[in-house]
Order: C-alpha cells, then structure tokens, then sequence
C-alpha cells in the first residue's frame, strides 16, 4: 500500500467524476496551464487510490502532460454495484480502463499515456492486451512479469481470509498493530478513511490475481507499442533483477529510481515524474 504523504491535490488538479458507459470513476485531473503535451492515465495499485500519485500531478502539468488519477471500481471513492467477486475479475477492471481512456481520448486513437503502479500494472497491461488502439504508452510502474513473489503471496492469502469473515474496521485494527513503531503514526485518518471505503470483494478478487497472475509478457512484446519499466531501486513485492529482465524481454525504456522502494510515486516523486515525462516526450 503507497502511503501518500498527502491527500490533498495540488491547485493544478481537481476532483471530479469521469463518466463512462461502464460508470463513473472518481478522478483527480491535473491540467498544464499552457500547451498541453498529452494525456495521461494511472491506475493505483493494491490498497491504493489515485492520492498515491498526488505528488506527481504538479510536475506533470508543468511538463505539459494532462495527468488523469483514478480509483478504480470498488476502490476509495469509486463505488461498485454490489459485492460480487466477478465484478472485479481482470477482466472486467480493464474493460474500466479502456472505458476511461475513451473518455480521455478526445482527441482520437492512440492519445493515452497509460502508467499502472504493482496492481494497476496488470490491469493496464490486461487493457492493452484486449485493445492497444486507445494508448500512445504504457508505463509498467514497480509492476512485473507474473505473480508477486511467495511471501507477498502468503500476505493476500492471509488478508483475503480475514476479510472473509472480519468487517473493515477490525481488518484495519489487525494491519496497524502489525506495523513497525515509526509507521502506526503515519497516514492517519485519510489512510483509514480510504480502507474503509474499499469494497472487500474488491480487495479479495484483486488480491487472487497478484497470486496467481500468469506471465504474459511474450503478448505484450509482440504489440506495436511503447513500453517503459520504471520502479525504485529495492522492490519486495517484484524483485528488481526480475524487472530489469522483463524489461529486457519488452525491449522497454528501463528506470530505476534512486533512493525509492516499491512506491517511487511517493517515495521519490520528483525524479519519478521527471522520467515519466522525459520517456512521454520521445513518443
């Protein structure tokens, strides 16, 4: 789970809904205040909501990029018709994304920049996979070739379980306890308001394809489109060795953020921003 530092967006951006034939999904949209360069999507990851990339929307928009941060459905503040695992099979969540990025894409095909952080990863290579003809790039932010390594695959297992038969609240209770010291004072209210809000089936059906994701990097590379592996210079949830050799396999634009973990959008914004930009640039 990224822990923005802030869920508060910049003045650039505002909060609104992006309506879709599939339904509406909350967004944070970022625009540059000159001429803009193009347009940008980016799914959250895990836990996650469009505040994990808060820190990046300013930058962007200097950069001349629309940047478009959404929750997907069941997450925070995008809600979901019922509580039915298949809502959220991968299937289904990049249908959303290719719904949204219609939507963004006033300009005609192939004018989306599409950038997903560890979950949202999959889905949007899942979206590209069904249809690539919306996207001018797509940006695999701390997001690998398969399912997360066995250790993270234990922890979905675990939460999967405890939201089965826990309400929320007492879930949450359960992960901060778990937490080192210097982390349970961190986030507060806006980190448990946004727990609260996810849908468990949500968190259980996406926390399945993080185990069991199979490698469809070989269809990804036979696609004609642009490919950028970015994530921090230590990973836990994807080791960056298998990153790098993913990123070999696409023949993709390779990032290593210095100094960020599994969440460079929050641990090292600046620089994050700066690549995503300057890869953008040269499409």
């Amino acid at each position: 789970m990224s822990r923005p530092h802030t869920f508060t967006p910049p003045p650039c951006a505002h909060a609104r809904q992006l309506r879709t034939p599939r339904g509406d999904f909350a967004v944070l949209d970022a625009s540059p205040s000159g001429a803009v360069r193009g347009t940008a999507l980016l799914l959250p990851g895990y836990m996650g909501s469009k505040e994990d990339f808060v820190a990046l929307l300013e930058p962007l928009a200097a950069a001349g990029y629309r940047t478009v941060a959404v929750d997907g459905r069941g997450q925070y503040e995008t809600p979901a018709g019922t509580d039915r695992p298949e809502e959220y099979a991968q299937g289904e969540l990049a249908l959303d994304v290719l719904a949204q990025a219609t939507a963004l894409g006033s300009d005609g095909a192939g004018t989306v920049h599409l950038l997903g952080h560890s979950l949202g990863g999959l889905i949007a290579r899942a979206a590209v996979l069904l249809d690539a003809a919306p996207f001018r790039s797509l940006t695999l932010m701390s997001s690998g070739p398969a399912a997360v390594v066995e250790d993270q695959r234990r922890k979905t297992k675990v939460l999967g379980d405890a939201l089965a038969t826990m309400s929320m609240a007492r879930v949450w209770q359960a992960m901060r306890a778990l937490d080192p010291p210097e982390d349970t004072v961190s986030g507060g209210e806006a980190l448990r308001r946004r727990w609260l809000l996810n849908r468990p089936a949500q968190l259980i059906a996406t926390g399945r394809q993080l185990a069991t994701e199979p490698d469809r990097v070989a269809e990804l590379a036979a696609l004609d489109l642009p490919v950028h592996v970015l994530s921090g210079e230590s990973d836990d949830t994807w080791p960056v060795p298998v990153l790098d050799e993913m990123a070999v396999r696409l023949g993709a634009h390779r990032t290593r953020i210095t100094g960020a973990g599994h969440s460079p959008n929050t641990d090292r914004p600046a620089p994050t921003a700066a690549a995503l930009a300057a890869f953008w640039d040269g499409r």
